[in-house]
C-alpha cells in the first residue's frame, strides 16, 4: 500500500491539480503512520520548510470541531437537535428566524442569510467585510452578529439545503450560551485537551507558535507572495480558522469513529447522512461532516478553503485510513487527489 500511495501522491504533484501545492500529505492507518510528505515552505521569507508535523489553518475544516462541540452538549443532555435559536439565545436576532433548530444549523438546512454566501462572489463579499469590519477585530462570536442580523433568509427553514457560514457562527453562540464559556475555551477543553491534541488551537495570526504554517497569497501580476494576515480573521471562530496538524487530525478521526469522543449513539447521528449537499457528487451532510457516498464504500471528510488556505482531511472506515491534504496556498485541487485515493482503495 505504501508504495502505491507514494506513486499516487507523486503523480498528483506532477499533474495540473497538484503542481502548485505547498503543504503536507499524510496517510495513517489507525495510529500508524504509513507515509508523510512535506512540500514547500511554512515561512517563505525565512525559507523554513513545511514539516510532516507542521500545523496548518483549516479554514472551514473548523466546522467539524464546532459540530463535535455541539454533539458534546447533546451527549451531556444539555442540548437537543430540535432546540431552537429563540429558546437558547438572549440576543436580538433581527431577521434570523428564532424557530431555526440546532439540527437545521448543523445540516445547512436553516435557510439563514449568509454573511459569506458561497453561492455568490465570495471575493467581493470578503473585500467589503474586511473594509467595514477590520480582520483584527474578529475576536469574539458576538462581534459577528452585526454582520448577520439584517440579512434576509435564503429560504424557509427545513425546505432546502445551502452551505452556511452564518449557521455555524450561530452554533458557536449556542455553545457559549449553553456552556457559559467562550466557544474557543469550550472546544479547547472538551476536544483539544481531552484528546491531547498537541498542535491544534485557535492561534492568533500575530502570535503563531513554532512550526505553524503561514498562509500565502500570490499577486497575479507580479508573482510576489504575501501572507494572509489581513485576509482572514485574526483568530478563528466557529465557522473557520482553527489550526491543526495531520497527526492531530488522525487522533481526532480515530476518537470520533471509535466512539471515544462522543459515545456510540451520538457518533451515529454525527456520521449519518441528513441532507443532500451535492447530488451530482453523491455527497451528503452529516452533522458538520461530509459523507461521500456513490460508487465504492462511503467515507467522511472535512474541508476548508480561504485566503492562503486549502485543506481536506478524510477518513476511510473500511481501511481505517486517515488521509490529510493540508496546504498553505490555494491553487491546487485536493479533491482530485482524494478521488484517486478512493479509487485505489476500492
Amino acid at each position: 500500500m505504501k508504495q502505491d500511495l507514494q506513486q499516487l501522491f507523486a503523480n498528483w504533484l506532477q499533474s495540473e491539480y497538484g503542481e502548485e501545492f505547498s503543504g503536507v500529505l499524510s496517510v495513517y492507518q489507525g495510529s500508524e503512520l504509513i507515509l508523510a510528505q512535506a512540500v514547500g515552505y511554512r515561512n517563505r521569507a525565512e525559507r523554513l520548510p513545511n514539516l510532516p508535523n507542521t500545523a496548518f489553518a483549516l479554514a472551514s475544516g473548523t466546522k467539524l470541531f464546532t459540530a463535535l462541540a455541539v454533539c458534546n452538549l447533546l451527549k451531556q443532555g444539555k442540548l437537543n437537535l430540535t432546540d431552537t435559536l429563540g429558546s437558547i439565545l438572549p440576543a436580538d436576532l433581527g431577521t434570523i428566524d428564532p424557530g431555526i433548530t440546532i439540527g437545521q444549523l448543523l445540516t445547512h438546512t436553516s435557510g439563514i442569510g449568509d454573511y459569506i454566501d458561497e453561492d455568490q462572489d465570495t471575493d467581493a463579499q470578503l473585500d467589503h467585510l474586511y473594509r467595514t469590519y477590520p480582520s483584527y477585530l474578529w475576536t469574539s462570536m458576538d462581534y459577528y452578529l452585526q454582520m448577520m442580523t439584517s440579512l434576509p433568509p435564503k429560504f424557509e427553514k427545513g425546505t432546502e439545503v445551502s452551505y452556511s457560514n452564518t449557521g455555524y457562527i450561530m452554533l458557536g453562540l449556542v455553545i457559549e450560551a449553553v456552556s457559559g464559556t467562550s466557544y474557543q475555551q469550550f472546544v479547547t477543553k472538551h476536544i483539544i485537551k481531552a484528546l491531547n491534541l498537541t498542535h491544534t488551537g485557535f492561534y492568533s495570526l500575530d502570535a503563531l507558535p513554532a512550526n505553524t504554517a503561514l498562509g500565502y497569497l500570490q499577486d497575479d501580476e507580479t508573482g510576489a507572495w504575501k501572507t494572509n494576515m489581513f485576509s482572514v480573521p485574526i483568530i478563528g471562530g466557529s465557522d473557520g480558522g482553527i489550526f491543526s496538524s495531520a497527526a492531530d487530525l488522525t487522533v481526532l478521526w480515530n476518537a470520533i469513529v471509535s466512539g471515544e469522543l462522543l459515545g456510540e449513539a451520538v457518533t451515529e447521528q454525527l456520521l449519518t447522512p441528513h441532507a443532500v449537499a451535492y447530488a451530482e457528487y453523491d455527497l451528503h451532510y452529516g452533522l458538520g461532516v461530509y459523507v461521500k457516498q456513490g460508487a465504492g464504500k462511503p467515507y467522511y471528510y472535512t474541508a476548508g478553503y480561504d485566503a492562503g488556505v486549502h485543506v481536506q482531511s478524510a477518513y476511510f472506515p473500511e481501511q481505517q485510513l486517515s488521509v490529510c491534504v493540508l496546504g498553505n496556498v490555494m491553487d491546487f485541487d485536493p479533491y482530485a487527489l482524494m478521488a484517486n485515493v478512493r479509487a485505489y482503495l476500492n
